[in-house]
């Protein structure tokens, strides 16, 4: 029987440089600093949520200190609720003080584009001028907000967007230490789902397990958990669109959008779907596949996001 299931995001959290997937272009940089003596004081860490900064920023605050008692030393800051002048007054002032029991004082500030103009400003001389004991770690998934001055001060390292075959591999390697059955099928779902976020993946996977405590995680169990549809009414779908049958396409759509979907995740699946035939068939398959990645840009901000979709089957059905 499925044991009860607690945080996977955390409990699978990479505790070294080796577990970290997906980030070899920044691991190996910073074990190679590390090891050569030649580590900065000031980094920003970019990219989207869920890809792993400020995981890496912890690892890397307790190799920079020899796996010592780092953790006395290493300072978390979120910057959404600690942003003011005077918060960032507060981390100069005790910045000066030497580390209790390491080499470096490390600051973890996250959403560090959060700070205000003035706090910003207030900080912008200790980048310039950091005691030699201090290594600041800014993350964010803005960084398009950070003053120029702050970025030229830092060694930036952009964050890229988990692959589906990351995630697929995480999931099932959590899945089968964590001794729980599940479909290939409903875990390329799960991984889909996460949508380049590892956080993301495992919090779904964590979601079905619950959901399907004691038994196997099936395709029909993810798409009632993430409210899309099974692979097999998206094949059809596109088997409509292929053959120009309009009234199928009207008529499946309504079935899609009647289950009250998600229509983010929707697009997400129905874009694999597109894929894995244009791989073998990129001719028939190139438009449509254009036309649904489009459509995944500008679905958000849709306030009837069934005749977008329904729009684009439409025109990706009519024969060039």
């Amino acid at each position: 029987m499925n044991k009860e299931i607690k945080s996977l995001y955390r409990i699978y959290r990479p505790k070294n440089f080796d577990e970290v997937i997906g980030q070899k272009h920044i691991t190996q940089t910073l074990q190679n600093q590390i090891k050569n003596n030649t580590v900065a004081h000031a980094y920003l860490f970019c990219g989207t949520r869920g890809t792993g900064k400020t995981t890496v920023a912890k690892i890397f605050a307790n190799e920079v200190n020899g796996k010592g008692n780092f953790a006395v030393d290493t300072f978390e800051i979120d910057a959404a609720s600690n942003n003011s002048v005077q918060d960032v007054r507060d981390i100069i002032e005790r910045v000066k003080f030497p580390p209790v029991a390491s080499k470096y004082k490390v600051y973890i500030i996250d959403e560090v584009h959060m700070f205000s103009g003035a706090a910003f400003n207030a900080f912008l001389k200790t980048l310039e001028e950091p005691p030699a004991h201090a290594i600041f770690i800014l993350c964010t998934t803005e960084p398009h907000k950070l003053l120029p001055t702050i970025q030229s001060r830092c060694l930036r390292f952009d964050f890229r967007s988990v692959s589906l075959a990351d995630n697929e591999k995480l999931i099932t390697s959590v899945l089968k230490k964590e001794k729980i059955n599940a479909t290939p099928a409903a875990i390329k779902m799960l991984a889909i789902a996460g949508s380049g976020s590892f956080r993301d993946a495992l919090s779904f996977t964590e979601t079905a397990a619950s959901y399907c405590m004691g038994r196997e995680i099936t395709e029909q169990d993810v798409t009632e958990i993430l409210g899309t549809v099974p692979t097999s009414i998206l094949k059809t779908l596109l088997d409509q669109i292929k053959k120009s049958d309009i009234t199928g396409i009207t008529k499946t759509i309504d079935e899609i959008f009647s289950r009250g979907i998600n229509t983010g995740i929707l697009i997400k699946n129905f874009i694999e779907v597109i894929k894995e035939s244009f791989m073998t068939d990129p001719k028939s398959y190139a438009k449509t596949l254009k036309l649904f990645c489009e459509l995944e840009l500008t679905i958000k901000n849709s306030l009837d996001p069934k005749s977008h979709f329904e729009n684009t089957a439409f025109l990706a059905s009519i024969k060039d």
